[in-house]
This record gives structure tokens, sequence and C-alpha cells, in this order.
């Protein structure tokens, strides 16, 4: 440990005899010791070698290395381990450097593979030893060494691959076996947790993981999976059996209900979860004969429990159990491959013949086999029968209230959360509110991990209970505002309370009972801040922000009464940055709900606007910390929306305030809202937007000519990181007004470009500081029509992602190589399908993309501007800019890319 922290400093520069000395060491067959210190040495060192220095130490240490693993007779195997352990820190170095130093690391590891490999079959040839962690450990290291091999060398190839296929095969199924008595059965030692002296895990755990991740590696290579294509079917078989439920698992989950939702959701890492993703890369690199496999494979292992249930086995259910949980895991991959036809089996028929045959077992002899039914049911519901589905809803509702093992009731929830939303109302009606009281009971028992899903199901419950829910709105509401004042420093309770809590506030009739609990409970928290618990203050305006959300007016003016002086307050005074953040929020609320009437409900209405101001003006001022001015964009732009005649008389001071935030912030999250602020201010100002861009003209900015020449600077650097439909609508169309102004000055300023290529290799924290990244300079104009044409390209590219486009893209494509006038051209070249048809479907998947990805503020649906169809206006603007000047339009797509000259010609061909 001493040599190893001292080298990290010294060595190579200062300490050039290191090395000698330890290759001296371990070559030294008559000193064990010298062997063992030495490559514990090394293995230490391993982990801090770089780029210059790997080359050079690979060709000297590998053979001294290679002798070690290759004597077996005089190296024990945890020295040979030790020494596999040093060969992969190199060979993921290497592999690191492959991507620039392909040829080089090429050559330096191709005469060294086929050696190595030998080696590596003569370690996995042999059957996996049971209570061996040595064998276990060495194992595993030569998976690693492979891992890296597999990703990063080209030079192995299918020929060398070949070598270790037979011996990876045989390590693979007899681990099965030996996994089988030691972890599932719990017959022989698994050495769980166990760790070596130097800190390496050596359980049979971290071996089969590292086995499946290796295997993992090789299906999702195209170069690889061929070689193991044939035998698929078995290595799918064989992987089921691994998904099997330890008997370490069913000790503690039947003892602690927390973890089994814990690794139900894949929090932590194990067989089960390593075997289920290697399943899932089959379904997907393998297309319908991974899927089949799959389906096979489960249909076997199937009747091989029934079998065994015949026979009297106690354990039959835990490879029907496995079964469920590898189809449940690929439940997305297989209803795919089951619509698109990919399968010649039914999986909708499969699981019902699997599901009814042990509908009648007790809930409490099988209880993981009980609640795998019931997840299974709730992942293929859309291709299960009318009667199943509605036998097992039913049975999850009343599951929820009975005396039953905590497992069940997991399973139970879990289906209940994907089968709610889709239920018949007469169906669940009658036993809605014995479930909404059980569901209700079930959160005091609750903690942690099942507490979220509780929580969960009630969400789905109450959303799905129409008139229960609002009968029993009196006991739920002050249950679930009472948990989450207990959880308050839980930010996800503290979310899944909230959106139960907005569940409740949706259920007709039920908005008024809700505010009339929440405002006298957070008016006198809000009121006084520095008498409150850590985090009550910052929840309770989140609280607010969600009744405010949608409210009707009387509610907005309620809330006003209790809460708007103080949230002013907090915003003024405190230094809490999650109080400042969820306040601005709050605020932006209040104008959105309120909008004019909002200045009018105190008793001076200059008194309210001049508070609102003075919140903009703090949150604005550059000296504060960007965190706390998080969200001031979108309370701004609910100010300038709602109240624009007041607004108006302060707009060169807003400007200004804008500015000085922008150049002092930290956070480009910040510096992209306020650019919004910018566009949308442009939308407010046509058709006068030469007069905007002259008022900027007039306000000075640090550093910059002036702040016309920041902002667009600024702009044309964040507008490819701007997020959200609402948002890129509103910054893009911005920019088309912008250059349809022709502005003088727009052709006076140079913007950033694209990036210019760095020199090559790794790109080192000294390289970035000495060489930063360099990027051409363009004109104004040009830069904004590249923008507009990037934006027209990810439209195009979400039309191409929603629908399978056959030609329309690559005709036109095709076309264009040839043509060099971008307008004639356009106008040249037809249209499969009619230019409305093709922007209506730009439109929709553009929208439909952005609302995936970013769920949009519910402030910005206010806006108008939340209604423009993109790809119509950027069609518009481009047909009218090229014909009112074809030679500054032509001069302007000179400074293009091919790709975006290709999307502007796409949208002038309507």
């Amino acid at each position: 440990m001493a040599i190893a922290a001292i080298a990290v400093y010294d060595w190579p520069e200062s300490w050039p005899d290191l090395l000698p000395f330890l290759l001296k060491l371990i070559g030294d067959q008559t000193s064990m010791n010298g062997v063992h210190g030495g490559l514990r040495c090394l293995a230490l060192l391993s982990g801090d070698l770089d780029d210059t220095m790997i080359p050079t130490l690979v060709p000297v240490l590998f053979p001294c290395l290679y002798t070690i693993v290759s004597s077996s007779q005089t190296y024990n195997k945890y020295l040979r381990t030790k020494a596999l352990s040093v060969v992969y820190a190199c060979t993921s170095m290497l592999g690191a450097m492959s991507g620039v130093y392909q040829v080089e690391t090429n050559v330096l590891m191709e005469p060294m593979l086929k050696p190595w490999l030998d080696q590596f079959s003569f370690i996995l040839e042999h059957p996996v030893q049971p209570e061996d962690t040595d064998d276990w450990s060495i194992r595993m290291e030569v998976l690693k060494c492979l891992n890296q091999f597999v990703q990063n060398f080209p030079s192995f190839n299918e020929s060398l691959f070949m070598v270790i296929v037979g011996p990876l095969w045989q390590t693979f199924v007899s681990s099965l076996s030996v996994y089988t008595r030691s972890s599932i059965e719990g017959t022989e030692d698994p050495y769980e947790g166990s760790y070596d002296s130097d800190g390496a895990e050596k359980s049979l755990d971290s071996f089969v993981i590292q086995l499946f991740e290796f295997l993992l590696t090789i299906v999702g290579s195209t170069k690889f999976v061929q070689v193991v294509a044939n035998n698929i079917a078995d290595l799918v078989y064989y992987t089921i059996a691994f998904l099997q439920v330890t008997e370490q698992q069913v000790h503690t989950w039947s003892m602690d209900a927390n973890q089994f939702v814990a690794d139900e959701d894949d929090v932590t890492y194990s067989c089960r979860v390593s075997g289920a993703l290697l399943l899932e890369e089959v379904a997907t690199c393998c297309g319908g004969d991974g899927i089949d496999a799959i389906i096979n494979a489960a249909s076997k292992r199937f009747s091989e429990s029934q079998q065994e249930k015949a026979a009297g086995s106690v354990v039959w259910w835990r490879m029907k159990e496995a079964t469920l949980f590898a189809l449940a895991s690929l439940s997305e991959q297989l209803l795919e491959a089951e619509v698109s036809g990919l399968t010649k089996v039914s999986i909708g028929n499969l699981l019902e013949q699997m599901i009814t045959e042990d509908m009648g077992i007790g809930v409490h002899e099988y209880p993981f086999l009980y609640a795998r039914m019931f997840i299974s049911v709730a992942k293929f519901s859309s291709v299960m029968s009318g009667g199943i589905l509605e036998h097992f809803l039913l049975a999850a509702m009343k599951t929820i209230g009975m005396d039953v093992p905590p497992a069940v009731k997991v399973g139970a929830c879990r289906a209940l959360s994907q089968l709610l939303p889709e239920a018949k109302k007469n169906t669940i009606e009658p036993q809605m509110m014995g479930l909404l009281s059980s569901l209700t009971d079930l959160l005091h028992r609750a903690s942690d991990e099942t507490l979220h899903l509780v929580l969960e199901t009630l969400q789905a419950a109450i959303k799905a209970g129409h008139e229960s829910s609002a009968s029993a709105e009196p006991i739920i509401s002050p249950i679930i505002l009472n948990m989450w004042v207990l959880h308050i420093s839980d930010p996800f309770i503290c979310i899944d309370a909230i959106e139960v809590l907005e569940a409740i506030k949706n259920t007709p009739g039920c908005f008024l009972p809700l505010a009339s609990r929440i405002l006298p409970y957070i008016g006198p928290v809000l009121n006084k801040p520095q008498q409150q618990p850590n985090g009550l203050v910052a929840g309770s305006l989140d609280l607010l922000t969600m009744l405010l959300k949608n409210a009707p007016t009387d509610v907005v003016k309620a809330a006003y009464d209790v809460c708007f002086d103080a949230i002013i307050r907090i915003v003024l005074e405190s230094d809490d940055h999650s109080e400042m953040q969820n306040a601005t929020e709050c605020l932006a609320s209040f104008v959105s709900g309120g909008r004019q009437e909002l200045l009018f409900w105190g008793s001076d209405s200059g008194f309210t606007m001049r508070s609102l101001l003075d919140a903009a003006s703090r949150l604005l001022d550059p000296d504060l910390e960007s965190s706390g001015s998080l969200f001031v964009g979108s309370y701004i732009l609910q100010l300038i929306l709602h109240l624009p005649s007041q607004m108006g008389q302060h707009i060169q001071n807003l400007i200004v305030a804008l500015v000085r935030r922008m150049q002092s912030a930290s956070i480009e999250g910040l510096r992209s809202s306020l650019l919004l602020i910018f566009a949308r201010l442009i939308h407010l100002s046509a058709p006068n937007v030469e007069q905007f861009i002259n008022l900027l003209m007039t306000i000075p900015a640090e550093g910059y000519q002036n702040a016309f020449v920041y902002v667009m600077s600024e702009w044309t650097k964040q507008q490819g990181e701007i997020q959200g439909a609402y948002q890129i609508k509103v910054t893009t169309s911005a920019l088309a007004l912008l250059l349809s102004t022709r502005h003088p000055e727009l052709t006076n300023i140079n913007v950033q470009g694209h990036l210019i290529k760095s020199i090559s290799g790794i790109t080192t924290r000294s390289k970035a500081k000495s060489a930063p990244d360099q990027w051409t300079i363009v004109p104004l104009p040009a830069k904004i029509l590249a923008l507009l044409a990037d934006a027209l390209i990810e439209i195009q590219e979400q039309v191409r992602d929603a629908e399978d486009e056959d030609s329309d893209w690559e005709e036109i494509h095709g076309d264009m190589d040839s043509d060099k006038d971008l307008l004639s051209s356009a106008a040249a070249t037809p249209f499969g399908r009619s230019g409305y048809e093709h922007l209506e479907a730009m439109a929709k998947a553009y929208n439909e993309n952005q609302e995936d990805e970013y769920e949009d503020n519910i402030l910005s649906v206010t806006d108008p501007l939340n209604e423009l169809n993109l790809a119509n206006y950027l069609a518009d603007f481009l047909s009218k800019f090229s014909q009112s000047d074809q030679q500054l339009f032509e001069n302007l797509c000179q400074c293009l890319t091919r790709a975006q000259q290709d999307a502007i010609k796409i949208a002038l061909n309507r």
C-alpha cells in the first residue's frame, strides 16, 4: 500500500527503477512472498496507469503475467487471479485508448491474443467447483478480460472467439448446478458478501453476474452474435433457471417487504436482474428467432414445473415464478413482437394457460408465485381475456384488505396500479370504498419503498373511483396531508403524497373541500417561515402550487388572501434556494390564475403590482446565486403575458435586469429560461421588431458592444440546448422574426459557428486547458438560418421515427446531390405526399415527441404561441424570405451544411 501510494506521485519520472524491481520480484519463483507482494503492488498501481505508460508497459509486463497465469503447478489460483486483474486493468486502459489509437492498440495486442485465449480456455473448460471461491474468482477475472477483448480489439475475430466458445459454455452450464445447490436450494455455501484481503468480492453471485455480463456483450455484438445464434434456445433455457428465487431472497423478502419492492425495482444488482438483462438483449438483437426461443424456453420450463408439482416437490413453484418473471421483464418486446407478427406463438394464450393452471393455489403457501401472477397479468393485460383480467382485478382489490404475506400485497398493488385505469366502472364500483379504506389502512403500516407503492396505488384508485373517491375525500385527505408533513424531508414520498392530493383535487366535487383543508394549514407555515422544521416551507409552497394549477378563480382568491403577502416576503427575504424556487413558481401560478383581477384583490392595486415587481427585482439581482433565481423565467413570462400594460411601462428596466442576470448566471437552464423571455418580447413587439432591436442596442452589456450583441451571441450558442415543445416554438419562431427584419445590425454581428475538430488523442484535463475547443465565426444571419434548418431537421427526424416513411425522404435526398441552386432545385423537386399533409405530420410528431420528453410547464398552455405549428411557420417564413430577397437567401444558404440545405429544400417543396 505504501509503495503504491508513493508510486502514484513519483512513478515513473522520479522512480524509474520501480517497474524493473517489481518485474524481477514477480519473476522469481524461489520467493513466493515476493511474487505475492509484487503482484499486489502492481494490482494497486494498475488502476492509476494512463495512456502514456500503458503502451511501453504492456510489452514488458504481459509476458511476466502470462508466465504466472499459465503455470498452474507453480502458482496458486489466488496469485494467478491477481495477475489477471492486472491484465484486466491494462486492457481496460487500452480499450479506452482504442477509440483514438485503434491501429496502435490493435498492433500491440494482436500477437498476444491467441496465447491468452488458450489460457482462458484452459481455465474455463473445467466444470465450476462448488464452495471454491478461488475458482470463481479466477474465472471472474478471465470473463472481465474477455469482455475487454471483445469490445475493444478488432483483431479479436470469429476464429479466435471459437477457441473459447466451448469452454465458456462448459463454465455456463456447470455453474448453474453449483448455483442451484448453493444459492437457490441453499444446501452449499454461496459465500454471499464474501471478500478477499484486497477487498475484491468473491461470492458465487458476483461470478454469475460477471458471466451474464460477458454473455450480454457477445449477444449485443453484431460480429459474435452469429456464433452463438445456433445455441440461443439453450442459452435462454438455462438463463431462466438462474432467475429462480434463492433461499436467501425467500428469507429476506418474507421478513422485509421493503427489500422485496426494492429488488423488484432493480435497485439492487443480482443474478435475477442481470439474467433478465441478458434475455432482453436476446429479444432485441436476435429478432423473431430470439423471441421464439424465449417463448419456447418459457413453455418448456413451465411444463417442467408442473411435472415437479405433480411429483410432490415442495419447490416446484420456483421455476414457474422464474418463468413468469422472465416473461414480465420482457413484456414490452414480447407484446411488440405479437403485434408485428414476429412470433409464431401467442404470448397471451401461453400466459393464460400458465396462470389459470394455478389460480387456486394457497396464498400463504406460495406468496411469491401469487405475487408474480398478479404482476404478470398487469404487464400483459392488453393480450389477456376479459374474464382473467376481471378475476385478478377483483382478487387484487380483496387481497389488499386481507391478512396475507406482504409480497402478495405488493403484487396486488402493482396489478391495481396498471389495471384500474382501464377497468370498467360497474366492475369495480361495488368494491371501491372497501379498496380505498384498505389502502388507507395500509398506509399506516407501510414504510420507505412500500409507502411509495401504496401511494401510487391509492392515486390510481382515486382516479378510477369517481363517486367513491368523492365520498372518501374527508377520510383520505387528512391522512395524506399528515403523511406529507411526517415525510417532509423525503422528496420522493412528498411528491407521491402531493400527486395523490392532486388526484383528489381533480375528482369532481373535491376541489373546494381539499382547498379548505390545505389553506388553513399552510397559511401559518408561510407566515412564520423561520419557526418551521427544515423543508416544510418549501414543501408548503409546492403543495400550494399544485392547488393553484387549473384552480377556479375563487380558490386562487382564497389562497391570495391567506398566502400572497407571505410568499412575497419569502422571495424578498429568504436565503433558502428551495424556498425561493418554489415561491417563484407559486407567484407564477398566482399571476396565471388571477391575471388582471389579481391586482384588485388587495386593498391597493398599486401595492400588489409593486410587490410583484419587487419580487422580480430580487430574483433578477445579478449577485443572487443562480439556483435561487432558477424559475424566474417562468414568473416573468406570466407577468408579460397576463399583465402586459403594467409591464410595458417597465420594459427597459426589465431588459437591463435580464441582461445583468444572464451575464452573472452560472446555470445554463437559467440562461435558457431568460432567453425565452427575450424571444417572447420579440413576438410581443411584432410587427415593430426593428424597434425592439434598436432598444436592445441602446442598453449596455459588460464585455459587449451592446445588449443586442450579447443576447444574440448567447442565444445562438444556447438554442440547440433549449428543451420543451413550447420553448422551442417560441425561440425558433422569434429567430425567424429577427431574420425577417433584415435590420442592418444583424450583418455587423459575428457569432460562434461550428466546432473545429481538435487535435487527436485522448483529451486530458491539461490538454483541454492548454488547447480549449475552437469554433468557426459566422455572420449572425447565416447562424440564424442554420438554427432554423436544424429545427427542421429535428422535426423531420421525428416524423421518420413516428411513421415508416418509405420513400419521400430518400427520393429527395437522392435528387439533391446534383443540385447547385437551392431555390431552383426546390421548385423542381416534386414531393411524394401533399405539402400540407407532410407538414401536419411533422407538427404532430414533433409535439408528441417533445411532450414525451419534457412535460411542458402547465403555465405555457395559456400562451397562444403554444398552438403554433412550427413546421408550417418555418415553411411559410422560408418561402417569403427566399422570394423577397433571393440573392441574400442564396448567399446565406452557402454557409449551411448539406443536411441543413436538404431540410430547407423539403420545407420549400410544399
